[in-house]
This record gives C-alpha cells, sequence and structure tokens, in this order.
C-alpha cells in the first residue's frame, strides 16, 4: 500500500480504542486494524442461553493448556474487543498496587510508575468512559478528595463525572445489615450511561442482562461505542476490519518495525477510505496471503494473550525468539485473577434487575485475622443472573422449573484475589501446517432473529490462529488467600441474615472461573527500567525496537486485586499524551 500512516494501532480495545480516539483527535493520520467485525445489535445479545451457554460472541479458535489438552477461550473478537462483553465495573488499582505486597503465596512487584503518575489519566479515563461513582462526604485531602465509604480508595483529583447507582430492594436490605456489623461498603464505579433523574433521556434501562452481555441499546461504555465510533469517519482515520494481523516486519538491522503484514477475510470492510486519498480498499486475502501496510510507529493493543502472539509470531533471525524478546520476558508473567462466583441463597426473594451496586474492600489489603497478615481481595456482586448460568453446576438432571425457582432466591457474589506474576505461567506458539483457519462469526450484516428460529446471523468470515498453536500454561497461585476470602464473605452473609441452607439443593453453588474465561488477563510484556527483566519502558515502548509500543494490560507488571479496564485506559491517554508530545510532533 502506498500510504504511510503515522501510526498504525493492533486492536480497538480498551487500550487501543482509547489510544486511537486521542491521536484520531490530534489530528494523526492512523490506521486501525481489528481482527473482528463489527458486533451486531440483536435481540440475541440479551439472550443468556446465546451469551452463556452456547458462547455466541466468543471466537471458535482452540488454544492448548500447560498440559496439551484443549483450551477454548472466551475471547471476544469484534471492534471494542472484550469491553463489548465486560461488566463495566470501572475501578482505579490501589495507590499500595503501584508497590511491593507482601502475599501469602509470593511477591507482588512493583511498578516503574506510581499511583500519582497515573491520577490524572485516571480522571480523564472516568469523563471519557462515563463513569458512575461516589466518593461520599469525605473532607478533601492532599491531592484532592478521599472517600468516606472506602478506606482502600486512593485520592481523585476530581469526584466521580456521573452519580452513584442506587441500590434496588435487595441489595439496599443486604448492604445495610452488612454495614450494621461494621463493613464497610461503597458504591461500585460503573461505565454505565444512566440518568435515573431524567429516565427518559437515559441510554441504560437497568435490565437484567448486563454484566457480561453486549448491551443491545448500546449503554454500555465501551471502546466501540466511547472511541471507535466517535472517530471512525475521520479523514485521517482507516479502520479495516475482519483484518488479523499476522506478523511484524523490521529493518535489516532489526532495530525497527518497518511494517505490519495482515490477512483480510470476509468483506474486509476499509471504513475512512476515500477517493483523494492513496489508500485502496482492503481486497481479502486467500491462500495464506497478506497485504502490507506501513506506518512510522507501532503500537499493539491484542490484549495480553494475543499481543504476545504477534510479538512471538513476528521472530526473524535478529530477534530469533520473536520481537523486543532479548529478555526471553514476552508471554511471561501472565496474570488473570483468582475469580470465583458464589450464589447465595436464602429463603427471601431477590426481584432485583441490576445488583452490581456496591461492594466491599474490607479485605483487600489485610485480613481481619491478626494471625494471617496478608492480602485477600475484593468482594462485589455480579450484576445480572439469571438460573441458565446454573446448569453447569447444579446436580444432573436437575429440572429447569427447580433452578428457576432457586433463581428468585438467590444473590450472585463476585470474589477477586491478585493473582501474582509467575515466568512459567506464559504464552508460546507451536509451529501448525497451516498457521491458521478459518471461521464464521456474528456479524453486522443480514437478519437478527431471535434464538428459537433455528437459525442464526453467522456470516462474518474471520481468520484465526491454527488450532493448538497457540499454548496458555497455567498455575494458579495465591489460593488460600482467595479461599480465605469465600470463607470471610459466607461468614458475614450468615451472620447479616442473607445466606442459609432452607432452600433445596446447595445453599451455595460455587464455581471456579476456568482458565478459559482469560478474563482480566494481564501481564505478558511488563513494563520496566531494566531490559533484562521487562519488555517495555515506562513509556510502553519496547525497549528493543525504537518505534513499537504495546498499549494494553500486556504492560501490567501486577494484577492487584480489582477490574483492570480503567487502568488500561488510564495507561492508554498517558501513552497517547506521551506520543503526541514526543513522538509524533
Amino acid at each position: 500500500m502506498s500510504t504511510v500512516y503515522d501510526a498504525i494501532i493492533i486492536g480497538s480495545g480498551a487500550g487501543g480504542g482509547t489510544l486511537a480516539l486521542h491521536l484520531a483527535q490530534a489530528g494523526k493520520n492512523i490506521l486501525i486494524l481489528e481482527r473482528g467485525p463489527f458486533m451486531p445489535q440483536e435481540k440475541l445479545n440479551w439472550d443468556t442461553s446465546a451469551v452463556f451457554l452456547d458462547n455466541r460472541y466468543h471466537t471458535k479458535e482452540t488454544w492448548q493448556d500447560k498440559d496439551g489438552k484443549p483450551l477454548h477461550p472466551q475471547q471476544a473478537y469484534f471492534v471494542g474487543g472484550q469491553t463489548k462483553v465486560y461488566g463495566a465495573a470501572m475501578f482505579r488499582m490501589r495507590a499500595e498496587d503501584f508497590g511491593v505486597i507482601q502475599h501469602k503465596g509470593g511477591i507482588s512487584p512493583a511498578w516503574p510508575i506510581s499511583y500519582s503518575d497515573l491520577e490524572p489519566y485516571y480522571t480523564r479515563a472516568e469523563e471519557l468512559f462515563h463513569v458512575h461513582g461516589d466518593l461520599g462526604d469525605a473532607p478533601a485531602i492532599a491531592g484532592g478528595y478521599g472517600s468516606s465509604f472506602d478506606p482502600t480508595e486512593p485520592y481523585h483529583s476530581k469526584r466521580y463525572p456521573y452519580p452513584a447507582f442506587s441500590n434496588e430492594p435487595r441489595m439496599q436490605s443486604i448492604e445495610k445489615d452488612v454495614r450494621d456489623l461494621g463493613i464497610h461498603t461503597f458504591p461500585i464505579p460503573l461505565g454505565l450511561k444512566l440518568n435515573e433523574d431524567d429516565p427518559l433521556a437515559s441510554k441504560c434501562i437497568r435490565c437484567d442482562t448486563c454484566d457480561g452481555y453486549p448491551c443491545l441499546v448500546h449503554a454500555k461504555s465501551d471502546a466501540d461505542i466511547n472511541c471507535i465510533r466517535r472517530i471512525m469517519h475521520l479523514p485521517n482515520v482507516t479502520l479495516m476490519t475482519n483484518s488479523r494481523v499476522t506478523r511484524l516486519l523490521t529493518n535489516s538491522t532489526g532495530t525497527a518495525v518497518t511494517a505490519v503484514e495482515v490477512m483480510h477475510s470476509g468483506s474486509s470492510k476499509g471504513i475512512g477510505l476515500s477517493s483523494n486519498r492513496n489508500d485502496v480498499s482492503p481486497q481479502r486475502t486467500s491462500g495464506g496471503n497478506t497485504a502490507t501496510y506501513q506506518a512510522g510507529l507501532f503500537v499493539v493493543c491484542a490484549g495480553a494473550i494475543n499481543s504476545a502472539v504477534i510479538l512471538l509470531a513476528s521472530a526473524n533471525d535478529k530477534h530469533p525468539n520473536g520481537l523486543a524478546n532479548r529478555s526471553d520476558q514476552v508471554g511471561r508473567n501472565f496474570m488473570y485473577h483468582q475469580a470465583d462466583a458464589l450464589l447465595a441463597l436464602s429463603t427471601e426473594r431477590n426481584e432485583d434487575s441490576y445488583t452490581k451496586t456496591w461492594g466491599t474492600n474490607d479485605f483487600y489489603l489485610k485480613d481481619s485475622d491478626p494471625d494471617y497478615p496478608f492480602p485477600l481481595g475484593q468482594v462485589q456482586p455480579v450484576g445480572s443472573f439469571h438460573f441458565e448460568m446454573m446448569k453447569g453446576d447444579a446436580p444432573p438432571l436437575t429440572p429447569g422449573f427447580v433452578l428457576e425457582e432457586m433463581k428468585h432466591h438467590a444473590v450472585p457474589w463476585w470474589l477477586t484475589t491478585e493473582d501474582l506474576p509467575d515466568p512459567e505461567n506464559r504464552v508460546t506458539l507451536h509451529n501448525t501446517t497451516p498457521l491458521w483457519s478459518g471461521s464464521q462469526q456474528p456479524g453486522v450484516g443480514g437478519a437478527h432473529p431471535s434464538g428459537d428460529t433455528g437459525h442464526t446471523n453467522e456470516i462474518e468470515s474471520v481468520t484465526e490462529a491454527a488450532p493448538m498453536r497457540i499454548q496458555l500454561s497455567y498455575t494458579p497461585n495465591n489460593v488460600e488467600s482467595f479461599n480465605r476470602l469465600k470463607d470471610r464473605w459466607v461468614d458475614i452473609l450468615k451472620k447479616a441474615g442473607h445466606a442459609n441452607t432452607s432452600v433445596p439443593l446447595h445453599a451455595y453453588f460455587k464455581k471456579r472461573i476456568p482458565l478459559e474465561g482469560v478474563g482480566h488477563q494481564n501481564g505478558t510484556c511488563r513494563m520496566g527500567n531494566d531490559p533484562a527483566t521487562s519488555v517495555l519502558d515506562v513509556h510502553c515502548k519496547t525497549h528493543d525496537l525504537d518505534n513499537l509500543y504495546v498499549v494494553d494490560a500486556s504492560c501490567f507488571v501486577s494484577a492487584s486485586a480489582v477490574n483492570p479496564s480503567l487502568t488500561i485506559i488510564a495507561n492508554a491517554i498517558r501513552i497517547a499524551d506521551y506520543l503526541i508530545g514526543e513522538r509524533l510532533r
């Protein structure tokens, strides 16, 4: 292609979408490459069976685990990436998370940047992603505002841009009784476009199909709606969907990236292309052929796992172990949290529609047991719950009507403990013939029927990594702290009178989120000051190549115990400011 872009951004999720927005608004000529299509707006967005049982919006790729067994990742390859199906909980990492923390399972290492370095960007990220929250009435502190609800909340230079969600009756009752036991609770910061003061003007309708579902009414603050659709028709922006990057090419000395190779599939949409520019609308490639695009800067934002895959797949004679991998750290230190969904059942009915309105961090930095001086983690509710979600946990042949009745007596909770970096928890690649395969997934075109019609729209052709090419090796760690967190919370719910065993079947369904979930994935290309032990510098530039950046959760040095989305977004804004001010002037 004859056009040489200022920057090529690979991936359009929390990192790539945010970075693209800021570079585009600064007038930079950018190309955004997204391996998937736009997610369709269809009735199935809110169909529990389609979303959670059929995995309609997850890739059909097959990876392998550490033992070589098939692994079916719950990756969403669409414009907006994983933010299309995330829960929109927008937490800041605690200030302590950026330093060294001793856990029972090992050390959580320090970042090369501090909370203070990222705080202004957290504020901008909350404004960009329409975050609702509340710091309460605590007096102003150095740097801004603290929280009267959560003692672990770091300072904010500004208050949240939108008010917190109110509780529905059941969650209000539980929160009151938990507080009466001395537990601190706080309003969960949410990236949802709700206007409780003026419901007619509200995009969000506070439905019961939110957490983990695509949003049918586009009320979820995701990287597609909040970033990409704001810029994709600008004359300096080209967005190519159904366009999977296979590798990066370097100059003869291996000091800089010169081009990116791309496989176009399906309709290979080129949005932003115009006749008065040198771009050529991408044509579908076949037989393993690729198209090549050039730029001054290249930014990989494909998610912690796939960003590592791209670097490893780009090995050449100057970089025999993969690009930016002189330290042998690319793909290592994969983290994704110790996390569990737990159902508390009681005789009281729960008719709340949306429950993820408050949580607690009372066990975040330390256990209540002085003989166990280690962090445990965070507790928050799950946003939406339906009886179909219990099918995998219920005893065989449990009638559907029993699960349906249980649903009305259940409150779902989400518990998170920090996963610790381990160099053997890693992403590796295996040679296969061929290196890729074709598949179909939902797309925008065509009719979007309900699932009970017996046919659904799967009209978008995509290319995937060949079966078993990607290996994700993982061994859990810090498990004792996680089990303690579960025990603490179950005990509190029982004492508060909101969990008992009077309902038939199990009082608690516990299901560890399997590796397939790959949610909250981070690590694999961590940042640091020492090129021998890290992949990226403090500006997320690779130590080994002058014009290659990785701007997603790959750069995380530690996982913390909160949802990573807001930190990814804030860091992307930080890197955008740096690139605009220092590299793309």
